[in-house]
This record gives C-alpha cells, sequence and structure tokens, in this order.
C-alpha cells in the first residue's frame, strides 16, 4: 500500500515509516500540516497515518476536516498523546476511521493500517487467506495444504495468519512478538524461533514445498516461490 505519514516528532516518525516500509509498504512523510494537507490532496493513498497535533496553524483535525469536504475519503489512523474518551470522539467525529493513542506497539499500528487499507480495497471480510496450495479459513479455524488438514495450537494459528497477512514481505522478530504474543519479550529471545520451527514442521510435511523462508538478519518471510 502506499501511505502518508504526517507525524512532527522525528522519532516518532522515524519509528512508524521504517517499520511500514520493513512491513512492504510505499511510505511518503510530512512533517508540518501545510505539507501534509497538500500531499493529502494531491497524491492518491490507500491510507493516512496523521498526529493530532502539529506545528504551525493547522493541526490534524483540521487537516482531515479539509480533506471530507473535499470529497476526500482515504482512510485515516489518527495518531494522539490524548486518550481521553471525548477526545477520542472528538478525532473520529471530525472524519479519521480509527484513533490509536501514544505510546503504542507498533505491532498494533500495522494491524490497524492494514485493516483500513482492506476495508478501503473493496475487498471481502478476509473469509480466507491463502498462500500456494495452503489456505486459511478464518471463520472455521481450518488450515489445509492441498488435501491435507492441518492441526496447529491457538498461538500457532495466529502466527500462521500474521505471516500469510503478510506474503511476500519480510517480517521481522519484533514484528512477531508484538502482534502475536501481544507484549514485547527479551529482544534476545528465541520463542519465535522455537515456534517458527514448530509451525514448519506442520505446514511443510515431507517433500512439501517450502513456504517459509529466512531471511537473514532481519526475519521471516511467507512466499510461494523462491525469491533472490
Amino acid at each position: 500500500m502506499k501511505i502518508l505519514v504526517v507525524e512532527d516528532n522525528a522519532r516518532v516518525a522515524r519509528f512508524v515509516t521504517q517499520g511500514l516500509r520493513e512491513a512492504g509498504h510505499t511510505v511518503d512523510h510530512a512533517d508540518n500540516g501545510r505539507d501534509g494537507m497538500f500531499s493529502a490532496a494531491s497524491e492518491p493513498y490507500d491510507v493516512i497515518v496523521m498526529d493530532r497535533m502539529l506545528p504551525g496553524n493547522i493541526d490534524g483535525l483540521a487537516i482531515i476536516e479539509a480533506l471530507r469536504k473535499a470529497g476526500n475519503r482515504t482512510p485515516i489512523l489518527i495518531l494522539s498523546a490524548l486518550d481521553a474518551v471525548d477526545e477520542r470522539i472528538r478525532g473520529l467525529k471530525s472524519g479519521g476511521d480509527d484513533y490509536l493513542t501514544k505510546p503504542f506497539a507498533f505491532g498494533e499500528l500495522l494491524a490497524r493500517v492494514d485493516a483500513l487499507g482492506r476495508r478501503s480495497s473493496g475487498g471481502d471480510t478476509d473469509r480466507a487467506l491463502q498462500v500456494g496450495d495452503l489456505r486459511m479459513d478464518l471463520l472455521s479455524r481450518r488450515v489445509t495444504r492441498g488435501a491435507r488438514l492441518i492441526t496447529l495450537q491457538p498461538r500457532e494459528f495466529k502466527l500462521l495468519e500474521y505471516l500469510m497477512r503478510h506474503a511476500n514481505q519480510v517480517v521481522t522478530r519484533t514484528m512477531l512478538l508484538e502482534a502475536v504474543w501481544d507484549y514485547n519479550f527479551d529482544p534476545q529471545t528465541n520463542v519465535v524461533d522455537v515456534h517458527i520451527s514448530k509451525l514448519r514442521q506442520k505446514i511443510e510435511l515431507d517433500t512439501e514445498r517450502p513456504l517459509v523462508r529466512t531471511v537473514r538478519n532481519a526475519g521471516y518471510m511467507m512466499c510461494e516461490h523462491d525469491q533472490a
């Protein structure tokens, strides 16, 4: 997806843009309201990540309201340190589609961005995911590889779902820890590697073509075909 990040805090902007790019997205960044407004109005984006409080005389909510009045329907995720219920309501009423308070885990931001992107694409509600001959039915929680039924533990199912949703993208161990385990582990832990190994044993039984690749010094990638 093509994503616009409007964020004046250099550290937060670097954290978000780098993470989104590592997840395979194309990202533009604006560090003030004027440039953010110009980019959002002049370029087609799949999702906009908008900081609420921006320097200058135009803040995030003013940008969102102006875009909506102009007929721009791009999904917008608001980032804000203001976590009161009234503030969230105000953000959503201004035209925002989702509201995430700071500080936040990158895994949650990525999941929300992906959800907004799926909603805007007009696709189905993700009843099933498929990579090669591996298929996951999200309603029945049934996983098959060709004609073979694969039995997974809840954590393995969640891990496989994340890998399949990000097929052909490199996902880091940190991203997997945040998305699958819901909180941060010691960065030296091998819990991800252990679960990936067990998952591979189940989905790549006997002579079936490998689908999960280890990307050295980066993480993992699920893909149907070998990639250079």
